[in-house]
């Protein structure tokens, strides 16, 4: 007879310690990233890809109200993309996941259209031989992001205005600058 109110007991306190071990809370608010994010293009209209990240996985995306749809794959990595257009040379978009459990993120993210190409100055050009030295200027109303003398990458450091110099050898010296929405710029030297 004390065996029964023994496992009464012993159930009773069994099921007390189970039942809160199988109730957990969501308290993980998605991480919305982008990986491709058009922040500065030479076209109006562009594709921003990213992905959304989550322990119990996503259940929508939205950018500026709209639906986006999940790409085929894990819900717990969500991936999305979608085409950005802007009418004016600056925008911004408002991402928004929401996960099983609820919980919302947000993440603005600034976007640019770049459509003025970088220009080029060649302030010093020296004939030695077969030798050719050529220096110069390379600006951009953003950024320039590379400067090549015939196809040879120049080691610079980013910025509006950058001062080059180089050798080459042949009859020209072809210079190709580029800014940092992929603009370009071509100058033969002679």
């Amino acid at each position: 007879m004390r065996r029964a109110p023994l496992l009464a007991l012993l159930g009773t306190s069994l099921t007390l310690t189970l039942g809160s071990c199988a109730r957990t809370t969501d308290n993980f608010t998605p991480r919305i990233s982008v990986t491709d994010t058009g922040a500065t293009r030479s076209a109006n209209g562009f594709l921003v890809q990213g992905y959304v990240l989550d322990d119990t996985g996503v259940t929508d995306i939205q950018v500026d109200g709209k639906s986006v749809p999940i790409q085929p794959g894990s819900r717990k990595i969500a991936r999305f993309q979608f085409q950005a257009v802007l009418s004016t040379p600056t925008g911004q978009y408002t991402i928004t996941a929401r996960d099983a459990a609820g919980n919302e993120a947000k993440f603005v993210l600034p976007v640019s259209v770049d459509p003025v190409r970088p220009t080029v100055k060649v302030t010093r050009f020296e004939r030695s031989g077969n030798v050719i030295r050529v220096a110069g200027v390379a600006t951009d109303n953003v950024r320039v992001a590379q400067v090549s003398v015939d196809g040879n990458r120049l080691n610079i450091t980013p910025g509006k205005e950058v001062e080059f110099y180089a050798e080459t050898t042949g009859i020209w010296a072809d210079i190709a600058v580029t800014d940092s929405a992929g603009n370009a710029a071509t100058l033969r030297a002679r």
